[in-house]
C-alpha cells in the first residue's frame, strides 16, 4: 500500500495516545514468561510485541518472528534456558542477514546448545533448551544492547544468577538501565556498574502488574511535526517525567527548535511558538540511534545543516538506515553524506516534487519521513510497515488533518 500525504495547516492541535513502548513491552513479556505471576499493563500494539508474545505461547518447532529484531534476540536467550524444549528460530529474508553470533557465542560459553541451520553467524538457529550452570560470561561492550540486554533477562532464572562483564567502550547504556530497573521493578536484584553487570539469582517472584510507559521513540514523529509546523499545541499519552527510555532525550533536543515539553499528569503537552529554529544541528545520538531519522528529516524540513554521530549500530537494523537515509532524502534535492557512524545533512531550500519515498521494510523510515509533508506533499511506499511499532500511525496523524490518499496496492 503506497500513500500520499499531505497537510497544509499552520497549526497543528491535538490529543494523541500513543502504544505502550516497544522496548519495555518486550522486556517485561520475557519476564512474564520466566515468572507468570507477573502482569503487565498498557501493553504495546506493535508487530514486534504481538510476534514476541505469540512465539512464547507457541509449543511449536519452528518459531517464525518476521521482521521482530528484539524478537529474534530476546528469544535466542530465553528458549537457551528452557530445558526439554527444542526451537528453530527463523525471520524474514531481512532477518536472516542480521547476525547473530556474538549472542549465540556468548550463550555457547554459558553452556546453550545452538547451531546455525544455514548460514554461519545467522539465523534460522536451532536451539535446544538446557539448564545453563554458569555464572558468568564476557563479551564485547560495543555491540548492539539487545545482545547484553538478552542475557539479563535469562540471568535471574539461572541457579546462580550470571555476571556480565563487558569488554571495551559501552554503547547504548541506557537500554542496559533500562532492563535492570524493569528487572529491580519486578522484584530481582542486580547492579550495573562500570563495565559488570551482576543479577542475582530469584526462583519465584510475588504476584503485581507493572505498567508500560508510552513509546518515546514514537512521539519522536510528533515533536517533528511541532518543529517543523509554525505553531503547535500537541497532547500525548501516557508518559513519565523520569521515564526509562534514552529516546525521552527528545525533549532536550528538539528545545533547539523552539518545542517546549510540559508533563501534566501522565501526559506530555508539546508546544511550539513561532520564529523558532536553529543555524545548525549537532548531536551525538549513540545513546538514542532509533530518533537519528526523525531528527534528519526535521532539519531537512527547516532547511537546517545536521551533524549526527553515535550511529555505528544503524547499519545492521531492519535496513542500512544510513544508506537508506541518504538516498530518500537526496531525492528532495539535498545532499547526505554518511560514514560508519555519521551523517550529514546539506540542505537545499527548495524541495523536489513528485518524490516516492522507499522504505526499505523499515517502520522508521515511513513514520520519519511522513512530518516532511507539511512542506510538500510526497507519497510513501508500502506505507503498512508502521505496524512493526506503531499500528495506528496513519490513524492518528489523520487526526492532525492530515491527508493520506491511498495511490496502489
Amino acid at each position: 500500500m503506497n500513500l500520499k500525504i499531505l497537510n497544509t495547516k499552520k497549526h497543528l492541535k491535538g490529543n494523541i495516545k500513543v502504544t505502550g513502548s516497544k522496548s519495555e513491552s518486550n522486556r517485561l513479556l520475557i519476564l512474564q514468561a520466566l515468572y507468570p505471576g507477573l502482569k503487565i499493563s498498557n501493553l504495546s500494539n506493535s508487530d514486534d510485541t504481538h510476534y514476541l508474545q505469540k512465539a512464547l505461547e507457541s509449543e511449536d518447532e519452528l518459531i517464525d518472528i518476521h521482521h521482530a529484531g528484539t524478537a529474534m534476540r530476546f528469544l535466542t536467550a530465553y528458549f537457551s534456558t528452557q530445558q526439554g524444549r527444542e526451537v528453530v528460530l527463523t525471520g524474514s529474508k531481512r532477518m536472516t542477514e542480521r547476525p547473530v553470533k556474538l549472542l549465540v557465542d556468548a550463550l555457547r560459553k554459558m553452556g546453550a546448545d545452538i547451531s546455525y541451520e544455514k548460514n554461519e553467524g545467522y539465523p534460522p538457529i536451532r536451539i535446544k533448551g538446557k539448564k545453563l550452570e554458569t555464572e558468568s560470561v564476557s563479551l564485547a561492550a560495543n555491540i548492539s544492547s539487545q545482545y547484553i540486554s538478552a542475557l539479563m533477562l535469562i540471568a535471574p532464572s539461572l541457579p546462580k544468577g550470571l555476571e556480565i562483564n563487558l569488554e571495551g567502550k559501552i554503547t547504548s547504556t541506557p537500554y542496559i538501565k533500562m532492563t535492570l530497573e524493569i528487572l529491580q521493578r519486578a522484584g530481582v536484584q542486580g547492579i550495573f556498574e562500570g563495565n559488570s553487570i551482576k543479577i542475582q539469582p530469584v526462583q519465584s517472584l510475588e504476584k503485581r502488574t507493572l505498567a508500560v510507559e508510552s513509546d518515546w521513540s514514537s512521539a519522536s514523529y510528533y515533536y517533528s511535526l511541532a518543529a517543523i509546523c509554525e505553531s503547535a499545541d500537541l497532547r500525548l499519552s501516557t508518559y513519565r517525567k523520569t521515564s526509562l527510555q534514552g529516546d525521552s532525550c527528545l525533549a532536550e533536543i528538539y528545545k533547539q527548535f523552539g518545542v517546549t515539553t510540559k508533563f501534566e499528569d501522565d501526559h506530555i503537552i508539546l508546544e511550539k511558538r513561532p520564529g523558532s529554529k536553529p543555524k545548525q544541528i549537532e548531536e551525538n545520538l549513540q545513546n538514542s540511534p532509533d530518533i537519528a531519522q526523525t531528527i534528519a528529516v526535521t532539519c531537512l524540513a527547516l532547511n537546517v545543516p545536521c551533524y549526527l554521530t553515535g550511529l555505528h549500530t544503524l547499519k545492521i537494523k531492519e535496513t542500512d538506515r544510513l544508506e537508506a537515509l541518504k538516498t530518500e532524502i537526496e531525492k528532495f534535492g539535498s545532499r547526505v553524506e554518511v560514514n560508519q557512524d555519521s551523517l550529514e545533512l546539506f540542505p537545499e531550500e527548495n524541495f523536489s516534487k513528485n518524490v516516492s519515498v522507499a522504505t526499505y521494510n523499515d517502520h522508521r523510515m515511513a513514520m520519519a519521513f511522513a512530518p516532511l509533508a507539511l512542506k510538500v506533499p510526497f507519497e510513501i511506499e508500502e506505507a503498512e510497515v508502521v505496524s512493526k511499532s506503531y499500528p495506528g500511525f496513519w490513524e492518528d496523524f489523520q487526526k492532525l488533518n492530515f491527508e493520506v490518499e491511498k495511490t496502489s496496492i
